[in-house]
């Protein structure tokens, strides 16, 4: 799991961009960039998934706010594609500057179709993913509709996009129509492998657009239908598998040790913020990496379990566990135990079942287990099974008093 720093660096109109720069916890073996899409911001869930995805595989990721967007200084209406360009070479260099050149670009709508335009700028990038990215720049101006006459007259106009106003100049429109060739030009001169995805029912930038990149760039190429997907990818499923295919991809294109990237041995539990969003923890737990986080219902953004989810799952596993080590040394012929465990906060006197000492009073913890036991056994050996769930070591150890000893560390 990644950790996360918040970092600023200039960008091209001499305006702060602000940036979230996702550290692998292993070793990290390259750099990327990911440029999002017209008028939204670094923190798309689509950003968010592929920067965890990379990191699982040593890949840090840089996610940016261009000029004007986000938490990023400057005004959107000053703003071009041509300025687009220049945040990404900004944040190319920043990386360069303070971390390593990006090996890796990658972008989603417009954002896909500057990281084209950028790529022949960046040397040192090996590789370059597009997220359904228009094949030319002034793709983007049927989104201005009938504001686009008052824009010529006016030289600005106030247009509605993704249900927000922006400001749109004539600067604006100029520049994009300037670009409308040089997209698929600087595709074929680029000389950096290329994956481009994009849905066949993309209504916002036609599947069209990705044949035009696909066919102007030099193998290696790959081309990767998202199906049912929308433009915004905003089906939780379509974003996870964008991310996962992109992650596995880019590690062909960087020196990468699959042996290297395995998290180094931690004792006990580590958990640590990640800086992204209110709640979310990377969780080291031995040679395992975890995520903790909290429900989008309380401010989450539900990306792992909850603290009480993982009691849930503890108290589940070991009950399972504990009636399998049984089951193999009386030797039953039990085919498979499965335990579910919810957990709740109730008042003691309202559990009649919880076999509490009389002078509990007060609101309580009740942990409920239902265990599903398969297998060709008599009614009294599941009993006697059942019974052995309760000498599970976790069940003895939510019943007891436990002490937790709190000390700094240095």
């Amino acid at each position: 799991m990644a950790s996360v720093r918040n970092v600023k660096f200039e960008g091209s109109l001499n305006e702060t961009l602000v940036a979230r720069l996702h550290l692998p916890e292993g070793t990290t073996h390259a750099y990327a960039i990911f440029a999002h899409c017209f008028t939204c911001t670094k923190d798309i869930l689509a950003a968010r998934k592929i920067a965890d995805e990379l990191s699982k595989r040593g890949i840090a990721l840089l996610r940016f706010d261009f000029t004007g967007l986000g938490a990023s200084s400057g005004n959107f209406e000053n703003t071009t594609f041509t300025s687009n360009i220049g945040d990404i070479l900004a944040a190319a260099q920043f990386l360069r500057a303070n971390y390593e050149a990006p090996k890796i670009l990658i972008g989603h709508s417009l954002g896909g179709a500057a990281i084209l335009a950028a790529a022949g700028e960046v040397p040192e990038a090996k590789a370059v993913a597009t997220i359904g990215a228009p094949a030319d720049a002034d793709h983007v101006i049927h989104n201005f509709g009938s504001h686009l006459d008052e824009i010529e007259e006016k030289g600005i106009a106030e247009v509605k996009l993704a249900g927000r106003p922006f400001s749109i100049k004539h600067e604006f429109v100029k520049d994009l129509r300037s670009h409308s060739v040089t997209v698929e030009e600087r595709v074929a001169k680029m000389n950096k492998a290329l994956m481009v995805l994009h849905s066949p029912i993309d209504g916002t930038v036609g599947i069209e657009n990705a044949a035009k990149i696909y066919t102007a760039a030099k193998h290696p190429k790959s081309f990767v239908s998202l199906d049912t997907a929308d433009h915004l990818l905003s089906n939780g499923k379509d974003v996870a598998y964008v991310a996962e295919v992109i992650s596995a991809w880019a590690t062909r294109y960087v020196d990468y040790d699959y042996k290297a990237a395995q998290n180094p041995i931690i004792d006990g539990a580590e958990v640590s913020e990640t800086k992204d969003g209110k709640f979310q923890n990377s969780v080291r737990v031995g040679k395992h990496s975890l995520m903790a986080d909290e429900p989008e219902t309380v401010g989450g953004h539900d990306t792992g379990p909850s603290p009480y989810d993982y009691l849930n799952v503890a108290l589940g596993a070991c009950t399972s566990m504990t009636i399998r080590m049984y089951a193999d040394f009386k030797k039953i012929p039990l085919e498979r135990v499965s335990v579910n465990v919810t957990h709740s906060k109730t008042h003691a006197e309202d559990c009649a079942e919880c076999n509490l000492e009389d002078d509990t009073i007060g609101k309580i913890d009740r942990f409920e287990r239902r265990i599903k036991l398969e297998g060709d056994f008599d009614s009294e050996t599941r009993d006697k099974m059942l019974k052995i769930a309760d000498k599970c070591p976790v069940h003895k150890t939510l019943e007891s008093h436990s002490a937790i000893v709190t000390k700094l560390a240095e």
